[in-house]
């Protein structure tokens, strides 16, 4: 694809810098990395630029990963100075998380997403309607379970995420509440496993799509430099903000919070998967 029009140029910076900052906000709020936002965001707006479909994802994916880096640093150290990282969490978590990264991340270049989305669409239905519904405070004492188990949720949290080009909040925030964890401490420790999930993600998409054609102007593989310069900036400074939101409101509303973001984000990818499907004709 050859250089793009001003016109274009301009929607395209624009819809980033907004998603940068309602990224970045519910990053620092809920642990997200802000991909959730971003990838749909971009994948939007590159539908425009009359670029190739089979390839718009992947750029939205890429480019959504390298922006994840900065977000969570920002968000993590925000939260890490109020005490909301459990540190021997990450430790234990990291090495799995890091394992089902490389493997999503390579899959998602190779194999079809739809089934995946299906499948967390319906999980995450489930996982918000109990954060909604559930009564009375967190618990402060989490479930104990073996290594290899939480070997076992490192792997499927990182596969997951690096597919969909999020930073694992999406997966570890709830997953960390139902096993026990205060919502604060899951959404401070999610926010710091953005990073790991973020720099080799950004990394094998930029690499795998190297020497492909017909991605738009500035693209170091699947990551597209223009974007992600436009994007960070605003998704990191605007992170501090939604970690002030987090320490201010009250655990449940907190989690009501998450909890709507997660039905909302299920039922997109309901629909998503619904129109890559095929809609059947209006008659």
């Amino acid at each position: 694809m050859g250089g793009l029009d001003p016109q274009t140029l301009l929607t395209l910076a624009g819809v980033a810098a907004a998603a940068g900052i309602v990224g970045g906000i519910l990053a620092g709020l809920l642990g997200v990395g802000g991909g959730i936002v971003i990838v749909p965001a971009l994948y939007l707006s590159l539908s425009l630029t009359g670029m190739n479909t089979a390839l718009i994802m992947q750029v939205a994916v890429g480019t959504s990963l390298a922006t994840i880096v900065f977000t969570a640093l920002s968000s993590g150290y925000g939260h890490y100075k109020k005490g909301a990282i459990d540190t021997d969490l990450l430790k234990l978590w990291a090495p799995s998380i890091l394992v089902g990264v490389v493997i999503g991340a390579v899959l998602g270049g190779v194999v079809s997403g739809l089934a995946l989305v299906g499948v967390f669409a319906t999980v995450a239905i489930f996982v918000a309607a109990d954060m909604i519904l559930r009564k009375g405070a967190d618990s402060d004492s989490p479930r104990s379970f073996s290594k290899p188990v939480w070997a076992f949720f490192g792997v499927i949290a990182g596969g997951i995420s690096a597919m969909m080009g999020i930073g694992g909040g999406t997966v570890c925030v709830p997953l960390l509440n139902f096993l026990g964890y205060d919502i604060r401490r899951a959404v401070g420790t999610s926010a710091a496993i953005g990073f790991i999930i973020g720099v080799p993600g950004a990394v094998i998409y930029a690499l795998t799509g190297l020497g492909q054609e017909g991605l738009p102007p500035f693209s170091l593989g699947y990551v597209n430099l223009l974007l992600a310069v436009v994007i960070i900036p605003l998704s990191a400074s605007f992170a501090r903000v939604g970690v002030r939101l987090a320490h201010a409101i009250p655990r449940r509303a907190l989690r009501l919070s998450f909890g709507i973001f997660l039905m909302i984000t299920a039922l997109r990818m309901y629909w998503d998967l619904y129109n890559a499907l095929g809609a059947p004709p209006a008659t």
